[in-house]
């Protein structure tokens, strides 16, 4: 089995801990080790079982550990996976929930992601790495989903769709087929995207329209 460490001890570091369980449960794979977590107030403290073991900085002291940035916002998760780097040359870990249905030999998945229980994810797919994909979202044909990207619980994604980097899809919002999201661009929940969206852009409602352009992302 091969050790694991979650970045981040909050409510989806709890959830990716229940993931890599229920992968154990069908195939031994991972060795839970603990969290790290840059908030003072939890070291040491025992979330779910496993301990939070240190900040970031603790990465140094786990050189053969996988590792895994359970942080919902893709700016904050980009933004600790610049610092882990920084700090130690470290290995990513992809969470997989055996309830995730894919095409599994016409997608691609890259490192650090996270998809959870019963996502769909169909054919000609390509995910970067760091993206989050959250209970029960769909993902159609011949998408790309670059690096850092967040797909909240239950948000529909059409076919032939592109997410840029850093870019978050709203809980239960859509997007319909073949359009473009720009880096860094917020789409609100419940939204219904029927037009590309521009980069560095909040849109909220249906259909979605921008309400504010979202600068020093």
């Amino acid at each position: 089995m091969k050790d694991l460490i979650i970045i981040g001890s909050g409510g989806l570091g709890r959830e990716s801990v229940w993931t890599a369980e229920r992968i154990n449960a069908v195939n031994p794979e991972w060795n839970i080790l603990g969290f790290i977590d840059d908030n003072i107030q939890v070291q040491g403290k025992l979330i779910d079982g496993y301990r939070v073991i240190g900040t970031t900085a603790a990465a140094v002291k786990y050189p053969d550990a996988y590792y895994v940035c359970a942080v919902g916002s893709a700016k904050i998760r980009n933004r600790i996976i610049k610092k882990i780097k920084s700090i130690a040359d470290v290995k990513f870990a992809t969470l997989i929930d055996p309830a995730a249905v894919f095409g599994k030999d016409r997608v691609q998945i890259g490192e650090g992601c996270i998809i959870c229980a019963n996502t769909y994810i169909t054919l000609d797919i390509k995910i970067g790495s760091h993206v989050y994909i959250g209970a029960n979202s769909t993902v159609g044909h011949d998408s790309r989903i670059d690096d850092f990207v967040t797909v909240y619980p239950g948000a529909n994604v059409s076919g032939s769709t592109y997410l840029g980097s850093g870019c978050e899809i709203g809980t239960g919002s859509k997007v319909i087929q073949g359009l473009s999201i720009g880096m860094n661009s917020i789409i609100g929940a419940g939204a219904v995207v029927i037009k590309n969206i521009p980069q560095d852009c909040t849109a909220v409602g249906v259909p979605a329209k921008i309400i504010k352009m979202n600068r020093n992302i």
